[in-house]
């Protein structure tokens, strides 16, 4: 009924210390490669604007990840968060080390594997199952995903979730939070406990995986019968608060259609599709998935559909938040500086009595941030140097102290699945009417 695993995998440390120590190796590491010069150049940086580059051999780099990678849990998707969301709190160079952990997850030892899904099935789960693959078909920080299929023919993706996980969160944030502020990953003056608390609860909702299940089928239900996509039905039966039971569905990373084996009208079609469906999360559902990793859309070429994954990152958005969105929305559209400012400080981007030269330096960001927003018809992303002028602009404005206060983390969140779907636009060199589809949900 199972297939024979073809990689061991690798132990998740699943208790408090075992923990500590792993974190307390992965410091050690990178104390090492900075080596005594570069602490001493952190510090200093620490207490002023000047910026100053954490340089990482490509072997310390590879064992500073390689240890958290190990961990998983709280500490890799921390890792995973702070390389997105580098530019708004994290030094570039503290994201660019943690990007390595991206695609970093090891899958757990068939062991452990097997202990998981005793404690959550019984001794007898094996039975309830024509076949299970133990070689998981995904892996990630949280859990990994395996293929079955029931006695019933029904094919399904289980989503396991690794043990410890969830009772290490708290744990490992605070142990984190400690990491970054000794290390000097985010600059003097900033404050990290609201963005720490924010990704605290988004990781306590991602752990709950009957949460998850409850939001699969709401944004399922908001997606209706929309034939681009395709939103897995849960599996109740099979389901529990650490695995999700989940109809199977075939497909490659939508980022896959950058390769030359795709056709442009098929990139446009699926960067239009996935703006198109944020563009709705927003305004429409109120449910916003998250997470803009690549690897949770899957395009399926046979039915020329998406295939949407992972909705343990779906945010409730209240209708105030929306509002203000839209209003902020309205007045990029209209490069209404005034309506801008007055925007950005409803959504909390700067206060009213911030320097004006701090206002001005956010609002010339977003209108560049916005820029395709504004373009007649089509805006190619292929052609466009927008994503490196914002980069350098927002590098720019972290080290002259514009952005010394975190922004709130719905709207951190929000503004990563926004920057997701441009960022998958520009990884498609993909033609995309934005203006034209923003449009009809500004009304007014």
């Amino acid at each position: 009924m199972s297939s024979t695993p073809t990689r061991p995998g690798m132990a998740v440390p699943s208790t408090r210390l075992s923990r500590l120590w792993h974190l307390g190796r992965a410091t050690g590491d990178l104390a090492a490669g900075i080596g005594v010069k570069g602490l001493m150049e952190l510090a200093r940086t620490r207490r002023s604007a000047e910026p100053s580059r954490i340089r990482l051999s490509p072997e310390h780099t590879r064992r500073f990840t390689d240890r958290l990678a190990r961990m998983r849990g709280a500490v890799m998707k921390m890792g995973q968060l702070m390389s997105m969301d580098g530019s708004d709190i994290f030094t570039p160079e503290a994201a660019e080390i943690m990007s390595a952990l991206r695609e970093r997850a090891e899958p757990m030892p068939m062991s452990q594997l097997v202990g998981v899904l005793e404690r959550e099935y019984g001794p007898g789960w094996n039975a309830r199952f024509k076949r299970f693959e133990f070689t998981p078909v995904a892996s990630a920080s949280i859990g990994q995903v395996h293929r079955a299929e029931t006695r019933d023919g029904r094919r399904l993706a289980l989503k396991i979730q690794f043990p410890g996980v969830r009772e290490s969160i708290d744990s490992d944030i605070d142990n984190l939070a400690f990491l970054a502020r000794t290390l000097g990953m985010a600059p003097a003056g900033v404050d990290l406990t609201p963005y720490l608390e924010g990704a605290r609860r988004q990781l306590h909702r991602e752990a709950d995986y009957g949460a998850e299940a409850d939001s699969l089928e709401a944004y399922g239900a908001g997606v209706g019968a929309d034939p681009d996509f395709f939103v897995p039905r849960v599996h109740r039966d099979l389901s529990t608060t650490r695995v999700l039971a989940m109809d199977f569905a075939e497909g490659v990373p939508v980022d896959r259609l950058a390769d030359s084996d795709f056709s442009c009208e098929e990139r446009d079609h699926a960067a239009t599709a996935l703006t198109r469906l944020s563009m709705r999360e927003l305004f429409e559902f109120g449910l916003v998935q998250s997470d803009p990793n690549f690897g949770n859309y899957l395009y399926d070429a046979a039915a020329r559909r998406i295939v949407l994954l992972d909705f343990g990152a779906a945010l409730p958005v209240s209708s105030d938040l929306i509002e203000r969105y839209r209003r902020l929305a309205r007045a990029a559209l209209a490069d209404d500086r005034g309506a801008m400012r007055a925007a950005s400080i409803d959504l909390g981007y700067v206060g009213a009595n911030d320097p004006s030269e701090q206002v001005n330096a956010l609002i010339d960001l977003l209108r560049m941030s916005s820029e395709p927003l504004r373009s007649p018809g089509h805006y190619d992303f292929g052609v466009s140097d927008l994503f490196e002028r914002v980069y350098a602009r927002g590098r720019e404005m972290f080290y002259s102290g514009a952005f010394s206060t975190v922004p709130a983390p719905e709207t951190m969140f929000l503004h990563r699945k926004l920057m997701g779907a441009f960022m998958l636009c520009r990884r498609l060199r993909a033609r995309v009417d934005l203006g034209g589809m923003l449009t009809p949900y500004l009304p007014g």
